[in-house]
């Protein structure tokens, strides 16, 4: 959750997409019915590459091989968007690698991941000023800035980077082990359960939506060989679905 989804998010440039080895066959239908109990976005046998995705313009989607390193995304994959409680990644990053090594900050920091919990995060924001601009800086982020983690802004493709770039130099991260048990239930009651959570593969995730201004909710997971997120301007229905279309018939993990 974020305190506020401030709407008018400025716009980035959208850089080139990278040419993929993931494939994508044709006879894969793209859409499916978003139901009470989804069934996981099953990837399938790769035939041909591709080099751009599509969904509708209220979501971005980012996707980066972890084995190659390539990239691909919606054409609005670099535009900055309210990154809403995604940025807590950023946030609990800066306070793990530059923070006083604390038990409190420790605790703090896998309660804002694993219950996506805003009093945490803002003990942390208030602790640390300017984590979020610091990690956008160490990772190269372009499309992301914040004073405050609330009100911050980020890129689908900035998280993915953020991402795999954790999960390439710093496995062993807390982050990542926080991500992959994350509670069904946040701390302020949402059913985490939607969006990239779908996708085969997927070993964790990380949640946020908005609770003030136009309804956005984002997703951000880490798999077997794979990085996939999306930020969606709607509900986590239609991210599930918009989700489906972007990626269900593409081979994401290196195990299928």
């Amino acid at each position: 959750m974020t305190r506020v989804a401030r709407s008018g998010a400025a716009a980035a440039a959208v850089a080139g997409t990278v040419l993929l080895s993931f494939g994508i066959a044709h006879s894969a239908p793209l859409r499916s019915v978003v139901s009470t109990a989804r069934d996981a976005i099953v990837p399938a046998v790769a035939t041909t590459k591709v080099t751009s995705l599509s969904a509708p313009d209220r979501t971005a989607v980012a996707v980066i091989s972890l084995d190659t390193g390539d990239d691909v995304g919606t054409a609005n994959s670099h535009e900055a968007r309210p990154a809403l409680s995604i940025a807590k990644l950023y946030l609990v990053e800066y306070a793990l690698e530059h923070g006083d090594g604390s038990t409190s900050d420790l605790d703090l920091a896998e309660q804002a991941i694993r219950y996506s919990d805003d009093d945490a995060a803002d003990q942390l924001d208030a602790e640390y000023p300017g984590a979020i601009d610091t990690v956008a800086s160490e990772f190269h982020l372009e499309d992301t800035s914040g004073d405050y983690w609330g009100y911050s802004y980020t890129s689908a493709a900035d998280v993915a980077s953020f991402l795999a770039g954790l999960v390439k130099n710093d496995p062993s991260s807390p982050i990542l082990t926080w991500m992959s048990t994350a509670s069904p239930v946040a701390a302020d009651g949402t059913d985490q359960n939607w969006g990239t959570v779908d996708v085969a593969g997927v070993e964790g995730t990380k949640w946020g939506w908005s609770d003030q201004g136009p309804e956005a909710v984002a997703s951000a997971s880490y798999g077997n060989g794979f990085i996939v997120v999306a930020l969606t301007e709607g509900t986590p229905d239609d991210e599930t679905a918009d989700v489906t279309e972007a990626v269900g018939g593409m081979s994401l993990a290196t195990s299928v």
